[in-house]
């Protein structure tokens, strides 16, 4: 765990943290974080296309049905955890659930990278099952708050699967995907100084931002009061511990199933409200921002991550 916390980008961001409640200027400039993640998202994604170019198809079954599984269970969970510890109502619950059934592209890429400080690759088509999560999770999450309402508008619906399909996060990383599998390893060696050589900078760099954005957050915690803390940190663990399952249960590595935990733990805090404003527009959005941003997000960055690694050693 010490290895991990050590590592730049997480110091990164948990400087940045304290430096923001501390209330020093961290955020970087406006243009720059938008350019910083879609320069993550596409490395990621071609580091992944990569991989799958050298992966048999029939070894993608497992792991893709585990994805699958997991989008449905992990909003569930967290639905049941934020009515039962929370006590929000079904439109608030379902709003959360979505946002913890979806998943945070920023962690995935943490998770990846501290895995393979330590030496433990994990497998390039994770990038593929993220794309997967990040649908998955939002819909089953917005289905548990169409129980029971009258006159469910399919329009929002539609406008709100169209902003997940479409949006720049998972733009960018199937995009990716599509170049390195269809290049493969020996033509993408010109383009890796700039995805390879600059990807732990470009990391370390938007981390800061994250870290700023997240300290915000944090002083909305003590409006939304102490359940929701112990719910926000409650159910990654279960999530993760989920993943951690059914990555075994899929033929992962160690480092595979302690990504896919890392996956099934984290909470979306970029696709998954903006489809939940159009779909849920009586959900309180202050609720999921300050859970999954808050307070998830950190956990999952500091003690987390660390956390299902270990739990996928003791599986593997």
């Amino acid at each position: 765990m010490l290895d991990s916390l050590l590592s730049a980008p997480v110091l990164a961001f948990v400087l940045a943290v304290a430096a923001g409640l501390a209330r020093f200027e961290v955020r970087l400039p406006e243009a720059l974080p938008p350019v910083l993640a879609t320069f993550l998202l596409f490395a990621i994604g071609l580091k992944g296309g990569r991989s799958l170019s050298e992966v048999a198809p029939t070894e993608l079954a497992g792991p893709l049905l585990a994805a699958l599984v997991i989008g449905v269970v992990t909003p569930i969970v967290a639905f049941a955890l934020m009515r039962a510890i929370v006590r929000l109502g079904r439109i608030d619950a379902a709003g959360v659930a979505a946002h913890y059934g979806s998943v945070s592209a920023v962690t995935f890429i943490v998770a990846l990278t501290v895995v393979e400080a330590q030496g433990i690759p994990a497998e390039g088509l994770l990038a593929g099952l993220l794309a997967v999560l990040e649908v998955v999770g939002i819909v089953v999450g917005l289905a548990l708050a169409s129980r029971g309402r009258v006159g469910e508008r399919g329009s929002s619906w539609t406008s709100a699967l169209s902003e997940i399909v479409r949006g720049r996060s998972i733009t960018m990383l199937l995009l990716g995907v599509a170049v390195g599998l269809l290049a493969g390893d020996a033509r993408l060696v010109p383009v890796d100084p700039l995805f390879v050589g600059l990807f732990q900078g470009a990391l370390v760099l938007f981390l800061l931002e994250m870290g700023a954005i997240a300290a915000e957050r944090l002083r909305d915690v003590a409006r939304l009061g102490p359940r929701l803390i112990v719910a926000a940190i409650v159910v990654p663990i279960v999530n993760g511990a989920v993943g951690t399952l059914l990555g075994a249960l899929a033929g992962l590595s160690t480092g595979g199933v302690a990504v896919l935990a890392t996956l099934a733990a984290s909470a979306s805090y970029i696709a998954a409200p903006a489809a939940v404003r159009i779909a849920l527009p009586e959900a309180d959005p202050a609720l999921s921002i300050t859970a999954s941003l808050g307070i998830t997000f950190p956990f999952n960055i500091t003690v987390g991550i660390p956390l299902f690694v270990w739990f996928a050693t003791l599986v593997t």
